[in-house]
């Protein structure tokens, strides 16, 4: 193999590949929420008013920060083939096991409800059971099956040309959400952190045309 040499570059080169960065800011967030648990809301099961597009629709635009998840590679190690060599060969690819979203809470709670009610149908808490409030009160969850989903995150830029990054999370759940603090210092907004577990992601490449008109 030919050893790289260094080469001249002009300013068209330095605009292509280092002033034309990606940003942070811009990005989307898609939760499809199981048919099992959509429906359990919107039989009064779960708290609040039940879950329908305009709802879910608002909290998805209400994602104030989400994370690209991460992957590594496991290796084996092998000291014998070579005298004084070390190597290490990859033979699974792991992936993170959590990812986080944040939200903005608006006066309807919804970013506090729709994910709380989902963490309640895993654990089969009903609303419209009496039981709830007594103090031995046991729960059985419910199957895989019926809380697993799909999520997305969609990363395109500013000008909407091109294509984007998708990442599909396969078989995500809420499991848990972090503590709000609430003070009598000065007012910020209300954030909910939900943190999902899965079992992998899948990355693909959208043209912006495909979702977004």
């Amino acid at each position: 193999m030919a050893t790289p040499q260094p080469r001249a570059r002009n300013v068209a080169d330095l605009k292509v590949s280092i002033l034309n960065p990606s940003l942070t800011s811009t990005y989307e967030t898609s939760f499809v929420f199981p048919g099992a648990v959509a429906g359990w809301m919107n039989r009064q099961s779960g708290v609040g008013n039940g879950i329908d597009f305009d709802t879910l629709n608002r909290v998805q635009i209400a994602c104030r920060e989400a994370t690209l998840p991460g992957s590594s590679l496991a290796t084996h190690t092998l000291d014998n083939d070579f005298t004084g060599v070390t190597e290490r060969h990859a033979y699974r690819r792991q992936y993170d096991t959590t990812s986080s979203f944040s939200f903005y809470v608006d006066i309807n709670y919804d970013s506090i409800l729709l994910f709380e009610n989902w963490i309640r149908f895993i654990v089969n808490e009903d609303a419209s059971n009496s039981d709830l409030n007594n103090r031995n009160y046991t729960y059985r969850v419910n199957f895989p099956n019926e809380y697993k989903s799909d999520i997305f995150i969609r990363k395109f830029e500013k000008d909407y040309a091109g294509k984007d990054l998708e990442y599909k999370f396969l078989n995500a759940y809420p499991v848990s959400i972090n503590s709000m603090p609430l003070s009598y210092d000065a007012s910020q907004v209300l954030l909910c952190t939900v943190n999902f577990n899965f079992s992998r992601y899948i990355v693909n490449t959208v043209r912006t045309d495909k979702f977004r008109t």
